[in-house]
């Protein structure tokens, strides 16, 4: 009997990023700030369904993505081409396609806030840990049939700026997704994810979207991480998070890394 190849290596850094409520989590936060900028997010706009439930929808894209890391090969292939069969029929409806680089931006985004994400909460990743992130989402961009991909970290990130210089703006759809954002966690947690926020984002989000230098999660972190030493994270966890998403946030700790 052939054994069932997983899609991520079980020993790749890529799991033991993915493994974890605390990094999902904020991965989720980065992401927030750098797609409500992208020139592209009115295709999102489009159907309605980003400005009725933006966390909701942004939400669903991470765990979904972190369900395709947790999959086994075939198991995560069907789930990417289900992606881009959804995609295809948003595309039909409005008689027009998706950009190209629209959907390299969100994988970059992926890319960008795996590492930056586990770097602020657990430590440093090596050129080759970073490598090997890469290698898994490149993986994800080339079963969607992508045109342009770099070929390794090092030409990715060189293609990162260039797509942070050219695809991203302060538009009405950016100002209207932090409102929505704000409306739907409350003002206690939407100040939580701007401050986590400031701590992820590359310099050029952090400018567009005037963040100040000053960030309270700089003091918070070093308490955060010593909460989880003495299991006391579980109980922070449920201050900030609305009550909707508290039971899919802990299934994320659920499969082991």
């Amino acid at each position: 009997m052939q054994a069932v190849k997983p899609f991520v290596k079980q020993d790749s850094i890529v799991r033991k990023i993915w493994g974890k409520a605390d990094t999902v989590m904020f991965i989720f936060a980065g992401s927030a700030a750098e797609f409500a900028l992208n020139k592209a997010v009115d295709w999102l706009y489009f159907t309605g369904k980003l400005p009725a439930d933006p966390i909701g929808r942004l939400f669903s894209t991470v765990t979904y993505s972190r369900a395709i890391i947790f999959s086994e090969s075939e198991k995560a292939y069907k789930s990417i081409d289900r992606i881009t069969s959804i995609h295809t029929a948003v595309e039909n409806n409005r008689n027009s396609k998706i950009p190209d680089w629209a959907y390299r931006d969100v994988l970059y985004m992926l890319i960008h806030y795996s590492i930056a994400s586990y770097e602020l909460l657990e430590r440093k990743l090596s050129d080759d840990e970073k490598q090997e992130v890469f290698n898994v989402f490149y993986e994800v961009g080339s079963r969607m049939y992508l045109k342009e991909l770099p070929s390794n970290y090092v030409e990715w990130k060189v293609d990162y700026e260039k797509h942070l210089q050219n695809d991203l703006a302060k538009g009405k759809y950016t100002v209207d997704l932090f409102k929505q954002y704000k409306k739907h966690l409350g003002a206690f947690r939407y100040y939580i994810l701007i401050e986590a926020q400031k701590l992820l984002v590359p310099k050029r989000v952090h400018d567009l979207l005037g963040f100040n230098k000053f960030s309270m999660m700089n003091a918070v972190i070093p308490a955060y991480k010593l909460s989880r030493l003495i299991k006391l994270d579980g109980m922070l966890k449920d201050l900030v998070l609305p009550n909707k998403y508290k039971k899919q946030v802990k299934e994320l700790d659920i499969i082991s890394a």
